[in-house]
């Protein structure tokens, strides 16, 4: 039988092992992709520590997947060998729980996740279920794509859907790995755009990316500096920090809100009567599904938006994982496999 490799975790908080295992076989309704880019994402870190429950091992991480479909199975509508798809985070969805007979299935009750549910993009070849796959633009390179479909369609889609119109206030906490991305989308949907980041040396790559402001939330108070430009009709928050959010929700307008996609545990602590008094919210924003993820890309491929990106082979894996983890990436790792 042919073979691959394979870049495997073994248990919970286990290192990452480059294998060889059999080139795998798509059932009915799923196809097999020959993966050229997968993006490394901290949210990895659930299948590395085994924060996810129920993660069977060994599996194989990876949810920002792009390649070639490879071979189709039984029953799938549509899709073809030789097509350019993409896996994100919605890796499937059931069809029947009370969610996706709704058409919501993003928060599918028995939602899958590629390198959760089933081995992911750390590879040379995998299996997803057809309704996963994202028709990838021709303008749009492997590597490029790749963080599109996490970092790139969850802070899209949540500001696409966020009520904001050109002309508005909008800032982005943060200009790390989903921020940078944020604030391209940001401005090239004709919104006044802040960022906020700390450390006044981020401000040039700021206004390089499109932001109208910079906010340094180390030498300036961000929800006062927000308030004098007229309070934020959306703040996306992009950090990890609950504190930084805590402290950037003074700056919200009237019928401002605040999105979270930087997951953090530590809970957010804001003033009822800040909600109150301006009809204030603070939200949470998943991906998307395989739709999202093509209008994510079209849209980056048509207003030249991509993300910055560090590549590396698929050997070196755990390298690039560690250095995301690390936070010395600047700003998506890649691996790619050289098909």
């Amino acid at each position: 039988m042919a073979k691959m490799r394979a870049v495997q975790v073994t248990s919970a908080n286990g290192s990452f092992e480059l294998v060889e295992r059999d080139i795998p076989e798509p059932g009915a309704g799923q196809v097999r992709i020959k993966i050229q880019a997968c993006g490394v994402c901290h949210s990895d870190a659930f299948t590395q520590t085994g924060a996810f429950p129920g993660i069977q091992y060994p599996r194989v991480p990876g949810h920002e997947v792009v390649g070639i479909v490879d071979k189709v199975g039984e029953g799938v509508p549509a899709w073809r060998a030789g097509q350019r798809v993409g896996v994100g985070w919605h890796g499937g969805h059931c069809g029947h729980c009370p969610s996706c007979r709704r058409g919501d299935f993003v928060t599918c009750a028995n939602g899958q996740i590629p390198g959760i549910s089933y081995d992911g993009g750390y590879a040379e070849y995998m299996i997803a279920p057809f309704e996963a796959l994202a028709a990838v633009p021709e303008e749009l390179n492997a590597a490029e794509a790749a963080p599109l479909l996490c970092a790139g369609i969850t802070t899209y889609n949540s500001l696409r859907n966020s009520g904001a119109r050109p002309g508005d206030l909008v800032a982005v906490l943060g200009i790390g790995g989903l921020g940078h991305l944020g604030v391209q989308f940001a401005a090239k949907m004709g919104c006044r755009t802040v960022a906020i980041a700390r450390g006044a040396d981020k401000g040039p790559l700021a206004r390089q990316l499109g932001a109208h402001h910079y906010i340094d939330s180390v030498a300036q108070d961000v929800a006062a500096e927000l308030t004098k430009l007229g309070g934020a009709r959306v703040i996306l928050s992009t950090v990890t920090s609950s504190k930084a959010m805590s402290a950037a929700a003074g700056g919200l307008g009237t019928d401002g809100k605040m999105i979270v996609v930087g997951a953090s545990p530590e809970p957010i602590e804001v003033s009822p009567l800040l909600l109150i008094g301006g009809r204030r919210s603070i939200q949470g924003w998943p991906s998307g599904t395989s739709s999202d993820s093509e209008d994510t890309m079209t849209f980056s491929a048509l207003t030249g938006i991509r993300p910055m990106i560090e590549t590396m082979p698929l050997e070196r894996a755990a390298e690039a994982y560690e250095k995301m983890m690390s936070g010395n990436a600047r700003f998506r790792m890649v691996i790619t496999t050289g098909h």
